[in-house]
């Protein structure tokens, strides 16, 4: 144990450089904790019966949020890969270029997620001394190009859906029959379902690596359409088919729970709950009383304000709530903090240095802090504003529209730069009564020039994802909103 340390001391010194070395400082005595991070894809709050949902039951993810500390305002992104680049960078879309929706595998290009140039949460766990695990949905790399994406990015072990790759109809499936990549390539797996090999692929994960400490990242495909029956349930509609993919994926959180507790791993496990943006529109749900109508591609609350649990028995105080500012930035720091890495502003290769926009919230996690260090939170991007040129992918809008909240306020951006909508969320939490045009006390208009002057602070324009280019290949698609196939 002792040369570990020593060792993992020295490739701390080495990445970040002899000049700036890095303080090492565990966040507990002991080990570091394991973590498993489990991103649900297109669930909203109101499909959480512990945060307020009406219309299901979600009895393994609610017993989850009373074992630990559940979160009230924690923004993602409104769409698939701003959320998942964002989670992994610790920066914004306006900063790291994904700020629309690519589906790289579907429309390719030269486009892919490239570690070389960005910031990468999993490379840095697995640098300070962690085993890494990923299962479930990627979409922002083609493994036809880089059959050993998973592996530059930091994972040990993967077992993944492709995405939809271009020309391969099979590879569309995701829940029956699955097309599934592993480091034996890709395949389907007849009459199997999905959502079941990536939890046992999990499980076997933990069992194998009991020494620790693990860092297990779960993007699940559930909820996401197409919508289907489970094995558990057979609807013949597609709400009764998305109740039962909502209480499948609250049964495989059990499931996992149960699997940390019989290894003896529950003890020294950080577990995170949370989804990706807001249901799929098609959907509604009764919450808190009121008829939510799925909010993914939306910055409205529906979309961008997701459930987040935390779970750490002995260490996260159970059966707390808390409405500290947090949002997706936010992930990465505060996993280096939990690891025992301190996180910094500034992040430093051979190549180039990279601003982080994230703030560690582990003292509210550990310390029961009422507030993170955040003044605001931001969400913003989806929908599929982009295109391919002779430069790779680039976004059609240089400054995509955008949302920041306070604790009582909302502001609304549009892609002029503007303020557009503004609402106090305290009052009006279902943002119905526009008060942009009525700043008359002092309280409102306060909080409205202080976000105003946070949104001046952006970049004017925003940047396009930044990556070497891969081969461009016989399957690439060409998206362009001329063609109207953004629409996709």
């Amino acid at each position: 144990m002792l040369i570990q340390r020593i060792l993992f001391a020295c490739t701390l010194v080495f990445f970040y450089g002899c000049g700036d070395t890095a303080k090492i400082k565990s966040s507990t005595d002991e080990q570091p904790p394991n973590i498993l991070f489990i991103l649900v894809d297109d669930l909203g709050k109101e499909w959480i019966s512990g945060y307020g949902a009406e219309d299901i039951e979600t009895p393994n993810i609610d017993a989850l949020a009373k074992s630990g500390l559940k979160f009230n305002n924690v923004y993602s992104m409104p769409q698939c890969t701003p959320t998942r680049v964002t989670l992994l960078t610790g920066q914004y879309p306006f900063r790291h270029g994904w700020v629309n929706h690519w589906d790289v595998p579907r429309w390719g290009g030269s486009a892919h997620f490239d570690e070389t140039e960005n910031p990468t949460l999993v490379n840095e766990m697995k640098r300070a001394g962690y085993k890494t695990c990923i299962a479930g949905k990627w979409q922002i790399d083609d493994f036809r190009i880089e059959p050993d994406a998973l592996e530059k990015a930091g994972f040990d072990e993967y077992c993944m859906w492709t995405g939809y790759e271009a020309g391969i109809g099979a590879s569309a499936e995701r829940y029956w029959d699955p097309y599934i990549f592993t480091k034996k390539g890709s395949k389907t797996y007849p009459g199997a379902f999905g959502p079941d090999i990536f939890r046992d692929f999990i499980i076997d994960f933990l069992q194998q690596n009991k020494e620790g400490p693990m860092f297990v990242y779960y993007p699940m495909v559930l909820t996401h359409t197409p919508l289907v029956n489970t094995p558990d349930e057979t609807a013949n509609d597609n709400l009764g088919k998305h109740k039962a993919m909502v209480r499948y994926t609250d049964k495989i959180i059990g499931q996992l729970v149960n699997a940390l507790k019989e290894n003896g791993l529950l003890e020294n496990t950080m577990i995170v709950f949370t989804t990706d943006n807001g249901t799929t529109q098609s959907i509604t749900g009764t919450y808190k009383g009121e008829q939510v109508k799925g909010g993914k591609s939306t910055t409205l609350e529906a979309g961008i304000c997701e459930p987040f649990v935390v779970s750490w028995p002995g260490h996260v105080k159970a059966g707390q709530e808390s409405n500290a500012l947090i949002d997706f930035t936010d992930i990465l720091p505060t996993f280096l903090d939990i690891a025992g890495v301190n996180s910094k502003d500034k992040w430093t290769d051979t190549n180039a240095s990279h601003t982080i926009d994230g703030k560690s919230f582990m003292n509210v996690l550990l310390k029961g802090d009422e507030a993170s260090e955040r003044k605001w939170i931001l969400g913003m991007g989806g929908g599929n504003f982009a295109r391919l040129t002779e430069n790779g992918v680039e976004n059609q809008y240089r400054y995509r529209d955008r949302v920041l909240r306070d604790q009582q306020f909302k502001l609304f951006i549009d892609s002029k730069g503007k303020p557009e909508k503004f609402f106090d969320l305290v009052q009006d939490p279902f943002e119905r009564h526009n008060l942009v045009d009525s700043l008359d006390n002092s309280e409102r208009k306060n909080s409205y020039n202080k976000l105003l002057e946070v949104v001046n602070s952006f970049p004017l324009e925003d940047s396009d994802p930044r990556y070497k280019n891969n081969p461009v290949q016989e399957w690439d698609v060409e998206i362009t909103a001329e063609s109207g196939k953004w629409k996709m």
